[in-house]
């Protein structure tokens, strides 16, 4: 089956197939030489551009491939974190899976009560 668009460059990955086991390949290296799994790394070990990758999730037939890719690697920075390796690094990629930080500010009164306000104005009278 191939998968090249007539309107741009041929895919460098004719199936899903081809495309999983380089992807396998960069994940086991990784895995065995116990390096950090990145988008980046795995789009050079695919010998694309970083946006190449990404963009091969709007193929129909690589889509499930990508997404699982990119899932494994999301996969990798949260365990990162969760273990207590490089938290500030394992942050940074997953913002960048659309994770986000939340903060959220709540204020209360008295014994966890509304906030209540109140204004005093004082009429002082002035010598004149």
């Amino acid at each position: 089956m191939d998968l090249t668009n007539i309107m741009a460059r041929p895919y460098r990955y004719k199936t899903k197939e081809e495309l999983e086991k380089v992807c396998q390949d960069y994940f086991d290296e990784c895995i065995s030489g116990e390096h950090p799994l990145t988008i980046t790394g795995l789009a050079l070990r695919l010998n694309l551009s970083r946006q190449t990758l990404l963009n091969y999730e709007s193929n129909d037939k690589l889509m499930d491939t990508v997404k699982r890719a990119k899932l494994v690697v999301e996969n990798f920075a949260e365990r990162q974190l969760l273990s207590g390796g490089n938290a500030a690094g394992a942050i940074f990629a997953l913002k960048n899976f659309n994770w986000t930080d939340k903060t959220e500010h709540e204020q209360y009164g008295r014994d966890g009560g509304a906030m209540k306000y109140e204004w005093t104005v004082e009429v002082v009278k002035t010598r004149g």
